[in-house]
């Protein structure tokens, strides 16, 4: 069921929802959360498909906010607000309301989006594009829990990372993070079954993808050794190799969905890694709603660290004897220093200091 209002009011959109529900029967209120979607037209179309088929795990009311440009300067001081009620079949299992905002209430979309939350329930600010760079300081932002951003569709997306390292709020987070959880999980399941010590990664991906950066950090935080960056022709993310102390562990994904685990000393194995869509993404992020301080400790790892040499270890230097006050002679001359004498004299034996070892690091990757 669909209800549409022009130059309306969030109380009447209340109303249209309350009268859409006793319409198709259920006047009962069964939503986990509210998702607000902050987007363009372009863009809409594609993020409320994908929250509809999320909303089969999660039921929830969906407040999807489309900032409409004015063109004249007339237009620009009118406000209005048009809205578009969904529920039932046509909402998924939720509700959905479309919220399109002329003029100068588009810079208040908070004040239109305050009285439409659900009572008592979680609020997820999702911004599919045009993410601000400081999330928890948007308008909308400040309402959620959660504030769900996607480096992916910025147009410099590492530029874009650093960014999001500077103004990290516990609650943020990132899709082109969500995309590499069965990559975390297939590698940290294959340190586990073999006992080693990491002593270098390489993360193979296309050019452009914050995954493969986000990916690169996680592992140099975790393991603390250093990892490049290698291009290649996509898709996607298509290979991670470490270099340990028992032979080579490469898991390479060339074709996007199968991707193959080669551990020295094993069999290669065929395993399922295809790449998700948009609403397998938003689904995974609405199932926790915590802090993730994996995703934290990753992203303010840096992404200017990668690629970054081992550092050497400082060698051993030879002690140095301390000088001496000079001596005299018995007939109260005094002593020549050896470099200066027009003969050499001999050296007394000096003795190298014997290097320290080092206990050996156990470097392992922790799953999350």
């Amino acid at each position: 069921m669909k209800i549409d209002l022009t130059d309306t009011t969030a109380g009447k959109v209340n109303k249209a929802l309350v009268q859409g529900r006793r319409a198709i029967g259920t006047p009962a209120v069964g939503m986990v959360l509210t998702l607000v979607i902050v987007t363009d037209e372009e863009n809409a179309y594609d993020a409320l498909k994908a929250a509809e088929e999320a909303s089969h795990e999660h039921p929830s009311r969906t407040l999807v906010v489309i900032k409409r440009v004015s063109r004249s300067p007339r237009d620009r001081t009118a406000s209005r607000l048009d809205a578009e009620v969904r529920v039932g079949a046509d909402a998924g299992s939720g509700e959905t309301v479309i919220l399109r905002l002329h003029g100068e209430v588009a810079d208040h979309a908070d004040s239109v989006v305050l009285p439409l939350l659900l009572p008592d329930a979680p609020v997820v600010v999702w911004w599919p594009v045009n993410a601000p760079l400081d999330p928890a300081k948007d308008p909308l932002g400040a309402l959620a829990q959660r504030r769900v951003t996607d480096t992916y569709s910025s147009e410099q997306p590492v530029r874009e990372l650093s960014a999001r390292a500077d103004a990290y709020t516990p609650g943020d987070t990132d899709l082109s993070w969500t995309r590499i959880t069965p990559w975390r999980s297939m590698l940290a399941a294959a340190l586990d079954q073999v006992v080693c010590e990491v002593k270098a990664v390489e993360v193979e991906g296309e050019e452009f993808n914050p995954s493969c950066e986000l990916l690169a950090m996680w592992l140099a935080d975790r393991l603390d050794v250093p990892v490049k960056r290698s291009l290649s022709a996509g898709p996607g993310l298509t290979a991670v190799r470490l270099a340990t102390s028992e032979g080579a562990i490469a898991l390479d994904r060339a074709d996007g969905s199968l991707a193959t685990l080669s551990i020295d000393g094993q069999p290669d194995r065929a395993v399922a890694l295809k790449r998700r869509d948009t609403a397998e993404l938003i689904a995974e992020e609405l199932r926790r709603l915590d802090p993730d301080d994996t995703y934290a400790s990753a992203l303010r790892f840096g992404v200017e660290r990668l690629n970054a040499p081992a550092t050497p270890a400082a060698p051993a230097t030879e002690p140095v004897p301390e000088a001496s006050a000079p001596e005299a002679s018995p007939k109260g001359e005094p002593v020549t220093h050896p470099a200066a004498a027009p003969e050499p004299a001999a050296e007394a034996p000096t003795t190298e200091a014997a290097p320290q070892e080092r206990p050996p690091l156990k470097k392992r990757a922790k799953a999350t």
